[in-house]
């Protein structure tokens, strides 16, 4: 798991933002973008020969921002160029399914570089994602989402968790009460416990994927929900900075 305490991918527009009160956390994302665009440009620089990128250029470029950040300026170029044969068929439906708010100067952040070196730095960066072992929908009955999730165990999106925070035993938690447990009703607190650590905090029902799977149920998690379903809970503390606000 990494460490680092990333700048949050302000998720909204400048309006949003100035409505909102948070110019200052729109401006610090933005400029951040900016940074880790500059970042990328100069990785390819140094680590494409004109004929092949270096294997794991893209690694050094997500420890010092993070997936998501990496990730959103990828995809704004690709969102940006979509017209471009020299990106993937696969890698134009990866760069889809990030929102990019209208008001953003997405060109103020979009990649200059030739684009198939960006496909191929994008291809590296989806690969290390895929290395993490995240939980996603595949490791969920279909519909789960539409369960009552109160005592079961639930998976928290990747997307919801901070960058430093990308790992598969940070998204099992035990659902045990609130509002959002049911599909049925307005709110969406759903109040956990995480499996691995014992922490408790308040989720919200649209951060969740739905219910674990048995069959993709890991031992230590299994172990887990058992010592919590005995009441044999480790002492806890609030967790706090875990997802995105």
């Amino acid at each position: 798991m990494q460490t680092k305490e990333f700048v949050w991918v302000y998720p909204y527009s400048r309006s949003t933002a100035k409505e909102q009160g948070q110019m200052e956390q729109y401006t610090a994302s933005l400029r951040e973008n900016n940074r880790c665009a500059d970042c990328i440009e100069e990785t390819i620089k140094k680590r494409f020969d004109g004929a092949t990128l270096e294997r794991d250029a893209a690694k050094e470029v997500i420890a010092e921002f993070g997936f998501h950040r990496v990730s959103y300026v990828l995809a704004n170029t690709v969102q940006s160029l979509k017209q471009d044969g020299r990106f993937s068929r696969e890698n134009k439906a990866w760069a889809e399914n990030f929102s990019i708010p209208s008001g953003v100067d997405k060109m103020e952040f979009r990649l200059d570089s030739h684009p198939a070196v960006v496909d191929g730095f994008i291809n590296q960066t989806r690969r290390a994602y895929q290395e993490l072992g995240l939980f996603d929908n595949s490791h969920c009955p279909k519909d789960s989402f539409m369960e009552d999730f109160t005592d079961k165990v639930v998976v928290l999106s990747a997307s919801a968790l901070k960058a430093n925070y990308l790992a598969p035993e940070h998204q099992l938690w035990l659902a045990e009460s609130g509002f959002g447990c049911r599909p049925d009703t307005m709110g969406n607190a759903v109040f956990a416990t995480c499996l691995a650590t014992g922490d408790k905090t308040r989720l919200e029902r649209y951060q969740l994927v739905g219910t674990l799977a048995e069959e993709h149920m890991p031992q230590w998690a299994k172990e887990k929900l058992e010592q919590l379903q005995q009441g044999q809970e480790p002492p806890t503390q609030e967790m706090e900075g875990m997802t995105m606000q």
